[in-house]
């Protein structure tokens, strides 16, 4: 199935559609597909950050992370 049709057949399937719940999933897979770039580039800046951080050292031991996650 091409792009067009795939589309054509997905619009006539949703205008039929009458179950609230069916429609809610639609529209939050297709907002959480859209917003996967903005979260791969928010991931990839923290992944590089942490890289910097270890590079200069910026570093927690075992202990330091207990105590902080202990609180």
């Amino acid at each position: 199935m091409s792009t067009i049709e795939l589309r054509t057949e997905l619009q006539r399937m949703i205008e039929q559609e009458t179950d609230v719940n069916v429609l809610n999933a639609i529209l939050t897979l297709l907002q959480k597909t859209s917003l996967n770039p903005i979260l791969k580039e928010k991931l990839t800046i923290r992944a590089l950050k942490s890289e910097e951080d270890i590079q200069a050292n910026r570093i927690l031991s075992i202990e330091e992370v207990k105590k902080r996650t202990s609180r």
